[in-house]
């Protein structure tokens, strides 16, 4: 009796070339939003046929995009709030440790929206949004934040609000630098201009250091 072919080197193609795609597409569509499936297969050393397989079209590969896009904003937002410090600089890690994460994804929140529909942009923000909202209220009974609206709404706007900075770095409009677009989210919550800088600044120079942070690791 013959031996049962083995598959594995099969599936482990797929998922290779399935990665491929995926990174491709991060990097083409920050370079050109409106580039087709076929321009993109041809990017990522796929056939049309490899890149239908894995994605039956357009909408396919951004649902797939957003899915990694809010796994990797979980996983940020979970190493953000492990650490115990104080509200305001918890705050400022959470969202600068978006920054490589809005590098890779900046371009898919525009997309998101116009394909996807806001529900979906809602669902990828989901991870940041309730880790912040846990530290703007722990910073409201601490005093450091203003009280003028309940957490779950100032995290939506605080959430509304990156969402129109990372849209305006899209444009052109303002660089991405995003120091002073964390500076601006403090001052938004309610630390005074020169505390939310000096926060901001401190905070950004310590988890630049740390090991892994950035490079995508």
């Amino acid at each position: 009796m013959s031996k049962p072919v083995a598959r594995a080197p099969q599936r482990g193609n797929a998922r290779s070339n399935r990665a491929r795609i995926l990174d491709t597409a991060r990097q083409e569509l920050g370079r050109n939003p409106n580039i087709t499936m076929e321009e993109l297969a041809r990017a990522a050393g796929v056939v049309r046929r490899t890149l239908f397989g894995h994605f039956p079209g357009r909408e396919a590969l951004l649902v797939a995009l957003a899915d990694e896009a809010s796994a990797a904003l979980q996983e940020a937002a979970e190493d953000a709030v492990g650490l115990d410090e104080p509200a305001e600089r918890a705050l400022a890690r959470l969202f600068l440790a978006m920054r490589p994460v809005g590098d890779r994804y900046r371009m898919l929140l525009a997309l998101a929206r116009r394909h996807l529909g806001a529900e979906r942009v809602t669902g990828i923000l989901a991870p940041i949004r309730d880790a912040a909202t846990d530290i703007l209220e722990r910073g409201q009974r601490e005093g450091v934040f203003h009280s003028h609206l309940p957490p779950v709404a100032l995290s939506a706007g605080l959430e509304a609000l990156t969402v129109a900075l990372l849209e305006s770095v899209n444009d052109g409009v303002l660089d991405d630098d995003v120091v002073p677009l964390v500076i601006a989210t403090l001052i938004a919550a309610g630390v005074p201009e020169k505390r939310a800088s000096d926060v901001v600044m401190d905070v950004s120079s310590v988890i630049n250091a740390e090991p892994g942070f950035g490079d995508g690791t």
